[in-house]
């Protein structure tokens, strides 16, 4: 890790840290080091990035804002790639819109309603970045990023940059090829949205940003929800039933006010965390029938 730290410090690439807490970059508060965190600040110091990594055979993973991630109390180990500061540039061309994997989600919402470009109503309070939003298909109150995007730049495993249309990123409900069969994380994204009624737009956006603050337990530190609907139903729906609101592992808790969601109610840890998943999976099953399926992306050592 020695060589590859100076080769990207010489390299100025962007914000270089060794044994970096990767609690300082997830919206849980949770996960031990990366043994390299690299913030390129840039699309071009990304690609400068990719190559030294690539060049000295590392492993490496890309995050965004940590939105929908649990990561080991042991960290990632290789080099952790931060797609924020510098990868959150955004150009409105009538109704296209090219924005930089790292912009937050909600902030491009309230962009571009203000704007009066419809189509990004749903995501007003979906924490997060573009980028992580198109790997999982992020969506809600019927509607999701398969929806609106006209194609993206992928960086692969590989290093390699490559735009994939809607059609090739194969969506579905919060899934895309970049969990599976492409493993690759979304650097930039084409959107097209259509114009509006400003007022009509930005009233939409704000009832759903309500809606989810109301119903969702955003004064903790949280992932957002914990596993899929196992579709007809709700998971929040099967965990309430089960009685398991309010139930706590360690420092983790299901939420009182959401139960598809765990809290860190302080001192959580990864353990803890995992161990309440596994709790929640036996009991779903055993008094449902029903295999949970966690949509929350578990990463680290």
């Amino acid at each position: 890790m020695e060589v590859l730290e100076k080769e990207l410090l010489q390299a100025s690439v962007g914000k270089v840290l060794r044994n970096e807490p990767l609690a300082n970059h997830t919206t849980m508060k949770i996960g031990g080091p990366a043994d390299l965190l690299v913030e390129p600040s840039s699309l071009d110091n990304l690609k400068k990035t990719m190559a030294i990594i690539t060049a000295n055979g590392a492993k490496w993973r890309a995050i965004g804002r940590g939105s929908n991630l649990l990561v080991s109390d042991k960290g990632i180990e290789g080099v952790v790639v931060k797609l924020g500061n510098g990868i959150d540039h955004l150009e409105v061309d009538g109704e296209k819109v090219l924005v930089g994997g790292g912009y937050s989600l909600i902030k491009l919402a309230t962009v571009l309603s203000k704007q009066g470009l419809s189509g990004l109503e749903f995501a007003g309070g979906i924490p997060g970045s573009v980028g992580g939003a198109v790997y999982m298909n992020a969506g809600a109150h019927g509607s999701d990023m398969s929806s609106i995007l006209e194609r993206a730049l992928i960086l692969f495993e590989d290093g390699r940059l490559e735009w994939l249309t809607n059609e090739k990123l194969e969506f579905s409900y919060r899934h895309s090829i970049l969990q599976t069969k492409r493993p690759g994380v979304c650097v930039e994204a084409e959107l097209h949205l259509k114009a509006g009624v400003r007022d009509e737009i930005v009233s939409s956006m704000q009832k759903n940003k309500d809606y989810r603050r109301e119903t969702q337990p955003w004064n903790y530190p949280c992932a957002g929800s914990i596993f899929r609907n196992p579709l007809p139903d709700y998971a929040g729906n099967l965990i309430e039933k089960a009685g398991l609101k309010g139930y706590s592992v360690g420092g983790a808790q299901i939420s009182n006010q959401h139960a598809n969601f765990i809290v860190n109610t302080g001192q959580a840890t990864a353990a803890d965390v995992l161990n309440l998943i596994e709790h929640v999976k036996t009991t779903i099953r055993e008094k449902f029938g029903v295999n949970m399926q966690t949509e929350v992306e578990i990463v680290g050592r």
